[in-house]
C-alpha cells in the first residue's frame, strides 16, 4: 500500500495518465515446470477410469498457481522493456529518453501509469496480445478502493466500503463519534464479559483493517482491537462499534494527493511508531517488535525505523526518476533520542541497543537526513501511538493529508 500512495503522489504532481487493467484468467497462463496430475473431471467418458491428466498449465486451486502466473506476466513484461523494483517486486518500471511508464501489479489487477499515453496504448495492446485482458480505460477503482481526480489532485477513498459497513453493523442512525477511541478508558484483556460469538468481532475488526489503507486516522485504533482476536469481550465489541460511528460522520474522507508537490520530504517519530510522509501525504507507520527498557531507547528505536522507511522511500521515488533534497528533516518530540542519534561517542546507556538500531546515526552521519525537535502538540505521530482527546485529535488529524469528499470546499474533485 505504500508503493500505492507513492506511485499516486508522482502520478498527482506529475500530472501522469492514470489506467487500470485486468487479465482475464490470469491463473491459467502459468506454465508448470514439475508434473502434477489431476483426476478425470466428473462427466469426462474415459474407457479406464484409473487414468489422470498431466497438466502442462497451472489451475486455479494449485498452490503453483499464484507464482507461476507471477513468473509468467514478469518474463513478459521484461520483454517489452520493463525492469523489476528492487523495493517492491509488484512495481515494474519502463524508461527511456523521453518516456516513463510504469506498472502496479495486484495479483490480476494492473495498474498502469506513464506521461505517454501512446506508450500507454502499446503496452495494452501486446498485454492483450499476449494475455487477453480487459481494458477499464481511466483509473476509478482499485482492489476495493475509489479513486477521485481533478484539477487539484487525486483523492483515494473508501466511501462504498465504510458506507457498507455502517449498514451491515446497524450504525446507520446512530451518533457519530468525535474520536474513535474513548481517551479516558483503557481496554485490556479482563475488560468486559466474554462474547458468546467470537466471530462477530473477528470479521468487524479484519474489515477495519482493510480501511486503515485510506483512513490512517484509525489506524491506532483498530490496533489496539487487533490484539483481542484471540478471546474478544463485550467491551472490545464496543469500542469496535465506536469506530464506526466515528466513520459514520465522515464516510468519504480519504487521502488526497496534490499536484502541488515538491517532494520535499519530512518525517515524524514517536515511541513505538514512525510515520514518513510527503507534504500532506502520509506514507507509512509501523510498531515496535520490541520492548524498550527506556523512555530514550524506545524513541531511539522508533528513530531506527523512520530512518529505515526513510531510505526505502528515497530508494522507490528514485526510481520514479525523483530525488528529493537532502538531508530530509526527521522530527522527534525527545530530546535525549536525539542526542543520542547525533552524538558520535556511544552513550553509556545504549551499550545494550542492537547494532541496527544505530542506522538513525549513521545516516545523519552521511547526510541523508537532519534530527529536529518538535513538541508533542505538534507530532503527527501522535496519532499512532495514543488515545487522544477530540481537540488534540482534530488539530493533528489536519496534518495527515485526509480530504473529505462530501465537505464543502472551495475546489471540488470529480470521478476521473
Amino acid at each position: 500500500m505504500s508503493t500505492v500512495r507513492v506511485l499516486l503522489t508522482v502520478a498527482a504532481a506529475k500530472n501522469w495518465h492514470l489506467h487500470q487493467l485486468d487479465v482475464n484468467t490470469a491463473f491459467l497462463h502459468g506454465d508448470l515446470h514439475e508434473d502434477v496430475y489431476m483426476k478425470l473431471s466428473k462427466g469426462l467418458q474415459c474407457s479406464d477410469p484409473n487414468l489422470v491428466c498431466k497438466l502442462t498449465k497451472s489451475l486455479y486451486g494449485l498452490k503453483q498457481a499464484s507464482r507461476q502466473w507471477n513468473i509468467k506476466l514478469s518474463a513478459a513484461l521484461a520483454d517489452l522493456g520493463f525492469t523489476p523494483s528492487e523495493n517492491d517486486h509488484s512495481l515494474f518500471t519502463k524508461s527511456t529518453g523521453t518516456t516513463f511508464t510504469a506498472i502496479l501489479v495486484y495479483v490480476d489487477d494492473l495498474v498502469l501509469v506513464g506521461d505517454d499515453l501512446s506508450e500507454i496504448q502499446a503496452v495494452k495492446i501486446f498485454l492483450d496480445d499476449k494475455f487477453k485482458i480487459k481494458d477499464f480505460g481511466l483509473l476509478k477503482f482499485f482492489i476495493g478502493m475509489e479513486v477521485a481526480r481533478s484539477n487539484a489532485g487525486i483523492a483515494l477513498y473508501q466511501r462504498k466500503y465504510a458506507l457498507d459497513l455502517i449498514t451491515d453493523c446497524g450504525l446507520l442512525g446512530a451518533k457519530p463519534a468525535s474520536t474513535p477511541m474513548e481517551y479516558t478508558t483503557s481496554l485490556s484483556k479482563a475488560s468486559g464479559s466474554p462474547l458468546p460469538d467470537a466471530t462477530i468481532y473477528r470479521r468487524l475488526v479484519g474489515r477495519l483493517l482493510y480501511l486503515t489503507n485510506t483512513r490512517p486516522d484509525l489506524s491506532y485504533s483498530v490496533g489496539c482491537l487487533s490484539q483481542f482476536m484471540d478471546s474478544p469481550t463485550d467491551a472490545h465489541l464496543k469500542a469496535a462499534y465506536r469506530i464506526i460511528r466515528y466513520l459514520k460522520q465522515s464516510p468519504a474522507t480519504g487521502l488526497f494527493f496534490s499536484v502541488n508537490n515538491s517532494f520535499t520530504l519530512s518525517g515524524y517519530t514517536d515511541s513505538d511508531w514512525g510515520l514518513v510522509k510527503t507534504p500532506e501525504n502520509p506514507s507509512v507507520s509501523k510498531k515496535h517488535a520490541t520492548v524498550s527498557r527506556s523512555s530514550s531507547e524506545a524513541e531511539y528505536r522508533a528513530l531506527a525505523n523512520g530512518t529505515c522507511e526513510l531510505v526505502w522511500l528515497l530508494k522507490l521515488l528514485k526510481e520514479f526518476n525523483i530525488l528529493p533534497p537532502l538531508p530530509v528533516d526527521i522530527f522527534c518530540d525527545n530530546k535525549s533520542a536525539i542526542y543520542i542519534a547525533s552524538n558520535s561517542v556511544f552513550h553509556e546507556r545504549t551499550k545494550h541497543v542492537e547494532v541496527d538500531c544505530h542506522v538513525a546515526r549513521n545516516k545523519f552521519k552521511e547526510g541523508v537526513s537532519n534530527l529536529r525537535h518538535v513538541v508533542s502538540s505538534e507530532q503527527p505521530a501522535d496519532l499512532f501511538t495514543k488515545s487522544l482527546p477530540p481537540g488534540p485529535f482534530s488539530h493533528l488529524l489536519s496534518k495527515l493529508g485526509l480530504l473529505d469528499l462530501h465537505k464543502p470546499r472551495n475546489t471540488s474533485l470529480r470521478g476521473m
